[in-house]
């Protein structure tokens, strides 16, 4: 016997696992969100800018934009943009509990060193509207094995993403069509290394014997946001791994990257995410289950690529 659908994951509020909705957006209004849903948004006519929490991209159509649950979204455009949104919740489909490079993640979410932004043509188009199809249809349609249907299209949709914007903007060393100078990759390197210990441009300026006004300008000119604003998000990025995945204390999440104040770090984390971290915690873990915090392998659920070189709803208000 086929198993129910899995149409939703809070049943408390019945939301949608995954839903498509139209985006129509005029000048005069822009689109100001944030969700506790992964969201993709197919840009088919239009263009403008994207405002990711701090960071501004531009984008025109057609292309293809990625969100992570919790970020502000804000799109602006002096002309009609319209398109489709794509959202599903993690219970769907998991993406942040990889901490590797596995599939999209780190690629399409999660990237916090690259833009959310992948440019369409030709038949890349026609696949994403076929794949979105599909899916609007098996959501209004149902029938048998409707769940792993979605998830099929979704993953297919998801890995042709993935592949397109590694052809377009490669990685931080330039092999894409968008390069980078490589003082971008081995600033990289090392906040991977720091971010923990430090959380000041002038460290990583020092490490790299640079200047602090330049190097932040060359991370505001290809990443569209300033060095402060990238540091802090790579530490919030393991914040919020910890609160989703391990029963951390907040303070021992905090002292553990760097901030002795736990006050002034719940609320460094609330201004990025608009929750503070225990509602965050809670709420979520209430939605899933518990089953975030059983999560303790990384077993991917898109596989990863071969490396050919050498080898608008937001989530119940905090109370």
């Amino acid at each position: 016997m086929d198993r129910a659908p899995e149409t939703l994951y809070d049943p408390r509020g019945g939301d949608a696992a995954v839903k498509v909705t139209e985006l129509v957006i005029n000048p005069d209004s822009g689109l100001i969100a944030r969700s506790n849903y992964f969201t993709i948004c197919w840009i088919q006519g239009g263009q403008g800018h994207i405002w990711a929490d701090s960071a501004c991209h531009p984008f025109t159509s057609p292309s293809l934009l990625f969100f992570v649950p919790y970020q502000y979204i804000r799109l602006v455009s002096e002309e009609q943009v319209h398109g489709t949104i794509l959202q599903f919740h993690a219970n769907f489909l998991c993406i942040e509990t990889y901490h590797e490079e596995v599939g999209c993640n780190g690629v399409l979410f999660n990237d916090i060193y690259g833009v959310p932004v992948v440019e369409l043509e030709g038949r890349h188009e026609r696949e994403v509207a076929e794949l979105l199809a599909q899916i609007r249809g098996e959501l209004t349609e149902g029938g048998l094995a409707q769940s792993e249907m979605v998830l099929s299209y979704l993953k297919v949709l998801l890995i042709r993403a993935t592949r397109l914007k590694r052809e377009q903007q490669g990685d931080l060393t330039g092999k894409g069509r968008d390069r980078f100078p490589p003082v971008l990759e081995s600033l990289r390197e090392l906040i991977e290394a720091n971010y923990r210990q430090l959380h000041a441009p002038a460290d990583y300026a020092l490490l790299l014997d640079t200047d602090p006004k330049g190097l932040g300008k060359v991370v505001k000119a290809h990443l569209h946001k300033t060095l402060t604003e990238l540091i802090r998000e790579r530490i919030l990025k393991h914040a919020k791994w910890d609160l989703l995945h391990t029963l951390k204390p907040v303070k021992q999440i905090a002292h553990e990257l760097g901030y002795t104040d736990e006050l002034y770090f719940s609320r460094l984390f609330k201004r990025a995410t608009g929750h503070s971290p225990l509602f965050f915690r809670e709420f979520e873990t209430a939605i899933r289950g518990g089953r975030n915090l059983s999560m303790t392998l990384p077993l991917p659920s898109i596989p990863a690529e071969p490396d050919h070189r050498e080898n608008g709803v937001s989530p119940a208000s905090e109370s």
